[in-house]
């Protein structure tokens, strides 16, 4: 009897521990499919411009949002954080403007790298009317690839241009036909329930509504309040964001799980390979 239990046992262990290892053969197996420069819908390139290829990391990565600063400096869009001294060749045309056209259209031999549809969202550092002005004429150049506002209907195309930082709210709201949307304080979701006629994501700073750094366990009225945030941006069609957020896996999947849509991060291969984890153990459960 004692001998025939210890087999029962033993072919209970073994059947364990073969299902655990299936589990693991199929979440490897999705992970190799979706990591074949999946489109990333939740992954957002923050200060793109500081990594060695400016937008084809992000387009080798997956990604499907990324963000560049300019600067007006006599009558050029410069691309920069801080004042743009001795950095006049890195203009927003150049570094990506003109590579999106050019893959877009197929004359560029990454082409095959870029998704669609991809939002670059442009942080104004100058002033914000000056600079509009000027970024409105640049954006002309590439109106057949821009998503626009026009006649009132919003039209999706491969680009959609986000404007942040120095907003023109005025010029934009009075505007019947342009390239350019903004990313609404999320803060204000509340008071201005203009949708995509106006603002396409709303974003703050993660430690205005949260201060988890990823250790323990998330505080539950942080979780609430920030869902709270998240269901009124859903709610007016805007996809949310917290810049200078914590870049830990941990912090990521609680925002993933409270609805934040893009996660926004200056390690473009890590972020990649923990959404694509994600996903890969998603499909592998369903």
């Amino acid at each position: 009897m004692q001998q025939k239990q210890l087999t029962m046992q033993a072919a209970s262990f073994c059947l364990k521990h073969l299902k655990l290892l299936l589990s693991a053969l199929l979440v490897i197996t999705a992970f190799n499919s979706y990591s074949q420069n999946v489109p990333l819908d939740n992954a957002f390139a923050h200060n793109d411009y500081w990594h060695k290829r400016p937008l084809y990391d992000a387009l080798d990565n997956g990604y499907t949002h990324i963000e560049a600063d300019i600067y007006l400096r006599k009558g050029k869009l410069i691309v920069a954080h801080l004042f743009p001294l001795f950095k006049r060749h890195r203009t927003l045309e150049r570094l990506y403007l003109d590579p999106l056209s050019a893959c877009i259209n197929g004359s560029n031999v990454q082409a095959s790298r870029m998704v669609y549809p991809l939002m670059l969202m442009i942080d104004i550092k100058s002033n914000a009317n000056k600079t509009y002005e000027a970024l409105s004429a640049v954006l002309e150049k590439y109106r057949s690839i821009l998503s626009g506002y026009e006649n009132g209907v919003f039209v999706q195309r491969q680009v959609t241009i986000v404007i942040t930082g120095h907003k023109p709210f005025d010029i934009l709201k009075n505007q019947q036909n342009r390239l350019a949307f903004i990313d609404e304080d999320l803060m204000n979701v509340q008071q201005d329930t203009l949708a995509t006629n106006v603002y396409r994501t709303a974003s703050c700073k993660y430690s205005r509504i949260i201060n988890w750094n990823g250790i323990g366990t998330f505080p539950v009225l942080q979780k609430q309040r920030l869902r709270t945030y998240v269901s009124m941006a859903h709610k007016y069609g805007k996809k949310v964001r917290l810049w200078a957020s914590p870049e830990n896996p941990a912090v990521w999947n609680e925002l993933l799980d409270c609805g934040v849509d893009l996660i926004n991060t200056d390690k473009l291969p890590e972020l990649k390979n923990f959404l694509t984890r994600r996903i890969a153990f998603s499909a592998s459960v369903k």
